[in-house]
C-alpha cells in the first residue's frame, strides 16, 4: 500500500508540473473560471437584493452554506476527477482501463491519480470568495466546537461528492454511456445544498434526504453552526452526521466500485 500511494503522489506530481508549464496561462484560467463561477452567485445576490430574506434565511447565511459546498465540489473535482465520466467513460470505450488491470497497482489509485485538475482552484477559489464574503453579513456566535467542525464538514462534503463520482463511474461498466439522471445526484446536488433545504417541494427534500443524504450535508450543519431554527424539527443530533455519512457513502461506492470490476468485460477495442 505504501508503495501504491507513494506511486499515486508521483503520478500527481506529474500532472501538477504539466499543468504548470505555463504559469500565465494557468494563473488566468484559474481567476477567469472564478469571475464566471461567480456570476451565478452574484445574479443570485442581485436578485435576493429584492427580499430580505428567503425561507427565513439571510444573504450572509445562503453565502455561507453556498461558498462551503461551492469549496468542497470544488477540492472534490480535482481530486476525483478520474472518476468523472468525461474522462473515465472514454477509457472505458476504447480500452484503456484494460492496460490499468494489468498493471501491479491498486486499480482504484490508479484511476485517482488518472486525472488531476489543476485548474479546479477557480472554483476553490469562488468558493472562499462567497464564504467570507457571508461570514462577512452573518453574525455567529463562535465556539470552539464550530471552528472544528467547518474543516470536518468540508472534508464530510469532498468525501460525499466524490462518493457520488465513484458511483456513476462505476454504472459505467454496464452502460458505457453517460446516465444523464445521475447529474441530478452529483451537480444537482451541490446546488440544492447550496440553498436552505427546506425552502424546496417535499419530494426533493425526500429524495435528497433518503436517497441521498445531502440534507445532512450541509442543510443541517448549518442550522446548528448559525443556529437557525429548523422547520423540518428535526432532532438536533442530524447536524453532526455528516462526517459518518461522508465516510457510509465512500464506503458504499468502493464496495459497489469493486462489484463493477468484477463484472466488468473489455470492449474489445
Amino acid at each position: 500500500m505504501k508503495r501504491a500511494i507513494g506511486l499515486l503522489a508521483k503520478l500527481l506530481r506529474i500532472q501538477v508540473r504539466s499543468q504548470l508549464q505555463y504559469p500565465t496561462s494557468f494563473i488566468l484560467e484559474v481567476f477567469s473560471s472564478a469571475i464566471i463561477l461567480g456570476f451565478f452567485f452574484v445574479s443570485f445576490a442581485l436578485t435576493f437584493s429584492r427580499f430580505d430574506q428567503i425561507g427565513g434565511w439571510t444573504l450572509g447565511e445562503v453565502a455561507f452554506i453556498w461558498g462551503i459546498t461551492e469549496f468542497s465540489f470544488g477540492v472534490m473535482d480535482m481530486v476525483f476527477s478520474g472518476f468523472d465520466y468525461d474522462s473515465f467513460g472514454p477509457m472505458i470505450r476504447n480500452g484503456r482501463f484494460d492496460q490499468l488491470l494489468l498493471r501491479p497497482v491498486n486499480i482504484t489509485l490508479q484511476v485517482l491519480g488518472s486525472r488531476f485538475v489543476l485548474r479546479r482552484m477557480g472554483k476553490i477559489l469562488e468558493g472562499v470568495i462567497i464564504f467570507i464574503y457571508g461570514l462577512s453579513l452573518v453574525n455567529i456566535d463562535w465556539t470552539i466546537g464550530k471552528i472544528i467542525y467547518i474543516p470536518i464538514l468540508s472534508f464530510s462534503q469532498v468525501l460525499f461528492f466524490g462518493s457520488l463520482f465513484i458511483f456513476g463511474a462505476t454504472t459505467t461498466f454496464w452502460t458505457m454511456e453517460r446516465l444523464e439522471i445521475l447529474n441530478v445526484f452529483t451537480y444537482g446536488g451541490s446546488e440544492i445544498m447550496s440553498y436552505p433545504m427546506h425552502i424546496f417541494p417535499r419530494a426533493i427534500r425526500l429524495i435528497f434526504t433518503f436517497l441521498v443524504p445531502a440534507i445532512f450535508m450541509s442543510y443541517f450543519p448549518a442550522v446548528y453552526i448559525l443556529e437557525k431554527s429548523d422547520p423540518l424539527n428535526a432532532p438536533g443530533v442530524v447536524s453532526f452526521l455528516a462526517p459518518l455519512l461522508g465516510l457510509g457513502m465512500l464506503a458504499l461506492a468502493l464496495r459497489f466500485w469493486k462489484v463493477g470490476i468484477r463484472n466488468y468485460q473489455s470492449t474489445g477495442s
